[in-house]
């Protein structure tokens, strides 16, 4: 394992271990990839109730694609607290924004537009995450978003180029 050969390893090549996990009382059989099955990992299984478990017989913790897949599907697919109604939207189909790409700079000035309240010396991450969390809370009437923008696209008219005293009318 640790790339030193004592004789007394497996003599299948590294690239073929098999998953560490149990799904459902059946140890899975699928090849291995390259993801682990880290702490986090572990939580996330927990947390979700997923019928997963590490087998402690397993001289490895790397899982297939199969089950990296299920586990980051229920990673995302978490609902949302503050919904308003129950139509039982999750996260992934509420937003495809990613705070995470912005720079501080951007996410310090959302924070202060919205009065976000968060506590002094964040890092980035805990920032977007804060941010994100306001950001799923604004409401938004989809239809009259989409109306305006298509109205908004037809009619050429666009804010920031009238603040500018650029007219579409004019220019």
């Amino acid at each position: 394992m640790n790339g030193f050969s004592t004789g007394e390893e497996d003599s299948r090549e590294p690239t073929e271990q098999i998953c560490c996990l149990i799904d459902n009382g059946q140890r899975c059989i699928e090849i291995a990839g390259n993801a682990s099955y880290s702490k986090r990992i572990q939580k996330t299984v927990t947390q979700r109730r997923l019928n997963l478990a590490l087998d402690n017989s397993a001289r490895h913790i790397y899982i297939c694609d199969n089950h990296k897949m299920i586990i980051q599907s229920a990673r995302t697919k978490r609902k949302r607290k503050d919904s308003e109604d129950d139509s039982n939207e999750t996260d992934t189909e509420a937003t495809d924004v990613d705070l995470f790409q912005l720079q501080v700079n951007t996410l310090r000035r959302y924070k202060k537009h919205f009065k976000v309240p968060t506590r002094p010396g964040m890092n980035k991450a805990q920032l977007a995450d804060c941010l994100m969390k306001h950001f799923k809370t604004i409401p938004i009437k989809e239809k009259e978003v989409i109306t305006l923008f298509i109205y908004t696209v037809k009619t050429n008219a666009n804010k920031l180029d009238q603040k500018n005293g650029v007219n579409s009318d004019t220019a």
